[in-house]
């Protein structure tokens, strides 16, 4: 048997089957149920093909119904094991020829029958077969089959190969089905592929290159240029020896088995890759502060705080304007604008998901004129301010009569002290417009500052409000598709 693989491969790839089959349970709907249920499935045979080690290289001969494959079986193997049909030349079940050991716990698993398998060596080899220990060669049933059940085994077990060695025979090499369903699919693999061109012996010798280079024309259109093309003939023995020495070759490379797993999740990754986008729209502190401002001024606020201003500013009471309900029009539009910024670049699933995650617009309207409605209005009057008007007006209106006075008493209309009176009179006027004066600032100083406190209340009110109703479900839906994403597209740590 070859030398076990690291379990370091295999572990790392253990972790990544995990990962993957995460991050679907995390995407939830998001991702077509169907095409994420056939993802699990997959993942779940790599998985298990796993826990049996990588240390076997299970290679499988593939091929339509009368393709000589059994007997090419028996050519490689060197054995008279494989079903080989006259009449009705057919494999219908799985066999095996394992070199080097008995391999159950994994034939067990690739549902090959125990009267299927058979061992290679034998005491009177020697080391004969020594450079294809570890082998497992599987003879798989036709893939052309009239029964179901053949083609279905055979989809079954191809993510489970190694190695696949397609085995075609000169008349049907060109079979639509088998390029179509089988090899176009494949190119991910190509590494670990090997075509046949088996009983060539049927072809006049002149025609075996033109067979053979038509064959590599095939595959080219394919997208499988880098598949090796070798003809063969289990009759004559032509291209055997060949085909065993790459059988030995990928034997002996110690990540075959990991490489395989490697290939079959990439291809699962390749699948799913439509389910996620190349990024995440950024909702984040600019998003927030802009949906609060253009909130906050459909709210009303600049008007409620002007009327707060004003009404703390007047000496007469006044009542300040109450804020009304936002228009439901400016918050659909809002809505819509995060939305869509929330969804640029993503599938149509996580688009609706991030629709989803966000309120209609009339939940958010009434959210949004609740949260303002609790911001209490403040109490506009300041005694203090309007009693130290209403004694500057006092102090200047006596001021003002005791002016009067003294220019009576300066004309001679009356005896009276007028140069105190003057005196006095311009000192009351000057101290009592003085705090009329005073008052005013007051009034407007604290005017002010009434108004940007109730504005910065209510700014954070709606922020709040488009944090919890907007940012934060948009986020949620986003940080799900960024763990998918990552999970899916997380670049290999080696091949």
């Amino acid at each position: 048997m070859n030398e076990t693989t690291p379990g370091g491969d295999a572990e790392r790839l253990r972790r990544r089957v995990a990962q993957i089959a995460e991050a679907l349970a995390a995407a939830g709907q998001e991702v077509d149920p169907a095409l994420a249920q056939r993802a699990l499935t997959d993942l779940t045979s790599v998985g298990e093909r796993l826990t049996l080690g990588v240390d076997w290289t299970v290679v499988a001969l593939v091929g339509g119904t009368g393709s000589g494959k059994s007997s090419l079986f028996n050519a490689i193997s060197g054995l008279k094991f494989a079903d080989v049909g006259a009449i009705r030349p057919t494999t219908e079940r799985a066999a095996a020829c394992v070199w080097g050991g008995q391999a159950t716990e994994l034939l067990d698993f690739l549902v090959v029958a125990e009267h299927r398998r058979i061992e290679r060596e034998s005491v009177l080899d020697a080391d004969d077969e020594r450079d294809l220990h570890g082998l497992v060669l599987l003879d798989m049933p036709d893939h052309d089959s009239i029964a179901e059940a053949h083609a279905r085994q055979v989809d079954r077990l191809l993510p489970l190969i190694d190695m696949l060695i397609w085995v075609v025979d000169p008349q049907k090499y060109a079979d639509h089905a088998l390029h179509e369903r089988y090899l176009r699919g494949l190119t991910g693999r190509q590494e670990a592929m090997l075509v046949l061109v088996n009983q060539i012996d049927t072809v006049p010798e002149s025609s075996v290159d033109e067979v053979v280079d038509s064959v590599r024309d095939l595959l080219r259109r394919d997208g499988l240029e880098e598949v090796p093309v070798v003809a063969t003939s289990a009759r004559t023995g032509q291209g055997v020896s060949q085909v065993r020495e790459l059988l030995a070759t990928a034997v002996a490379h110690s990540s075959t088995a990991a490489r395989t797993a490697q290939a079959e999740i990439d291809a699962i990754v390749d699948r799913l890759s439509g389910v996620v986008g190349e990024r995440e729209p950024v909702i984040g502190q600019e998003q927030l502060t802009g949906a609060t401002e253009e909130l906050t001024r459909a709210s009303g606020l600049s008007a409620v705080a002007d009327s707060l201003r004003a009404a703390a500013v007047r000496v007469r009471p006044g009542a300040p304007a109450r804020p009304e309900p936002p228009a439901l029009a400016a918050v659909e539009a809002l809505r819509g604008r995060h939305r869509d910024a929330a969804a640029a670049g993503l599938p149509d699933r996580w688009q609706r998901a991030v629709d989803r995650a966000l309120p209609p617009a009339t939940q958010l309207r009434d959210t949004l004129a609740e949260a303002v409605a609790g911001v209490p209005l403040p109490e506009v009057r300041h005694r203090p301010a309007i009693v130290a008007h209403w004694v500057g007006v006092a102090l200047a209106v006596l001021g003002s009569l005791a002016l009067l006075l003294g220019i009576a008493g300066v004309t001679g209309l009356f005896e009276l002290p007028d140069a105190v009176l003057l005196v006095v009179g311009a000192g009351l006027v000057l101290v009592g417009g003085g705090a009329v004066l005073v008052a005013r600032v007051w009034r407007g100083s604290r005017a002010e500052r009434i108004a940007a406190a109730y504005r910065e209340a209510v700014r954070a009110r709606v922020e709040d409000v488009v944090r919890r109703c907007l940012v934060v479900p948009v986020g949620e839906v986003l940080e799900r598709h960024r763990a998918v994403r990552e999970a899916l597209l997380a670049a290999p740590e080696h091949r």
